[in-house]
């Protein structure tokens, strides 16, 4: 693994990292890594719950005085919230796709991150981004700001991960970013260590220490629902059975004494990090929440999910602040309990609706697919790849689709990467969707 110059040259090459995956295999070869927290993060405190994104809420973040969060949607848009006023201050719409990632900047602006593979930073109450950086060929799916408040790096489906220079440029956010490259999957994960070095977790199942020295305690969460801890080495230094599902986000408060992990069935394991014990678990909707944050004061955290609600908790007491939002979505597949074929879709409900009345998400809706065009969906905004394809949704192609997986069956497109390997589970799906899809 090297570090790279600029993406326009290989420049010289350095040995500039840790590579945690040989001392690290043995016990997480298998492991999809879902999140990567280094113990120096800091958030703040809120009042109740938000809402105004049209999808799932993919990304958090809360300013060190507790006055603003951002949030980014699979709605392909930001949101700007005062917390004092528990109310939207500005919708920011840049992204040709969702917005995966969100921070807040030691300057006062943001950034954010989405599916298009381009990062926007941000002033507050203009409309147009003040910088676009560029060069990532795949999604970011990370965003994390350095100690010193100089740089973000960033992790990407290109199996890279970028440090961005936020002085000087136009704008000023700019300059060549060091390109760091090494894993062999998606980078899902981004992180700093308190003296600026940068850590990163992937779907090859390796945590990445970009420098030689000894890093803080790192927290890495694992699709069969655990969260390991791991010694500055990599070493495993203990782990904890959180979920009972994979684990879809990790925060830590800012005295590094609690943990949260949630998962795709909407619960957030609390976990104390000192006695490595899960102390207690806060219950959602049910739906996957996607995104954590804590406040300063180590006890209040936000939650953003699917069913597109940003909810407080207080993670010491377990308690829900505020009244419970009205009018949240019901479980979309409630009337189809016990069909196997709705079971598997589950895994496409935040992104996909199936009745005409129902918004297209990050995905368009399905209803009426087979026989249909593809690319023909009014109102969403398809890639340029997916609009090249000269293909006609049928049984036979959607099998396809998910026995190849979109990366081989529509390269260059969007759509997340994902598989149904058994062919009864696909057989399942595709007697679901002619039945739940079927024009009336």
């Amino acid at each position: 693994m090297l570090d790279r110059g600029s993406r326009g040259g290989k420049g010289p090459q350095t040995p500039d990292s840790v590579h945690l995956a040989q001392g690290v295999s043995r016990h997480m070869r298998r492991l999809a890594i879902a999140a990567c927290i280094i113990l120096s993060l800091s958030s703040s405190s809120a009042q109740a719950q938000l809402r105004g994104h049209g999808g799932p809420v993919r990304a958090l973040a809360i300013s060190p005085d507790g006055k603003t969060a951002i949030s980014g949607s699979f709605d392909q848009t930001a949101i700007v919230w005062s917390l004092a006023r528990q109310a939207a201050e500005q919708v920011l719409r840049f992204h040709d796709g969702a917005v995966n990632a969100a921070v807040l900047l030691a300057d006062g602006r943001a950034a954010t991150a989405g599916e298009d593979g381009r990062i926007a930073i941000w002033r507050f109450g203009r409309e147009e981004p003040d910088a676009v950086l560029e060069g990532h060929s795949a999604p970011v799916v990370a965003l994390a700001v350095s100690p010193d408040g100089a740089s973000i790096a960033s992790a990407s489906w290109d199996r890279t991960v970028r440090v961005w220079p936020l002085a000087g440029g136009v704008g000023g956010g700019g300059g060549a970013p060091r390109v760091l490259e090494g894993h062999a999957q998606n980078v899902n994960a981004v992180a700093f260590l308190p003296d600026g070095r940068v850590v990163s977790a992937g779907y090859d199942a390796s945590v990445r220490i970009w420098s030689a020295a000894a890093p803080a305690e790192i927290l890495a969460a694992r699709a069969d629902g655990r969260v390991h801890l791991l010694r500055p080495g990599g070493e495993p230094n203990g782990e904890i059975e959180a979920q009972a599902t994979p684990i879809i986000a990790v925060a830590v408060s800012s005295d590094g004494k609690l943990v949260a992990a949630s998962g795709i069935r909407g619960s957030v394991a609390i976990i104390d990090r000192a006695s490595r014990k899960l102390v207690r678990t806060l219950v959602g909707p049910g739906l996957p929440v996607w995104s954590l944050a804590f406040f300063a004061d180590n006890r209040t955290l936000l939650t953003g999910g699917t069913d597109r609600m940003i909810r407080r908790w207080d993670a010491e007491t377990g308690e829900q602040f505020g009244a419970i939002a009205l009018g949240g979505p019901e479980d979309p597949l409630a009337a189809f309990a016990g069909d196997r074929g709705a079971e598997v879709f589950r895994a496409c409900v935040a992104c996909h609706t199936l009745r005409p009345e129902e918004e297209n998400r990050a995905g368009p809706t399905l209803y009426g697919i087979f026989g249909r065009h593809i690319a023909v969906v009014p109102g969403y905004r398809y890639s340029e790849a997916f609009r090249q394809l000269d293909i006609v949704w049928t049984p036979e192609t959607v099998a396809r689709l998910f026995e190849l997986g979109p990366a081989t069956f529509t390269p260059g497109t969007k759509m997340p990467e994902q598989r149904i390997g058994l062919a009864e589970d696909r057989a399942a799906l595709l007697e679901f969707l002619a039945r739940a899809t079927k024009p009336k």
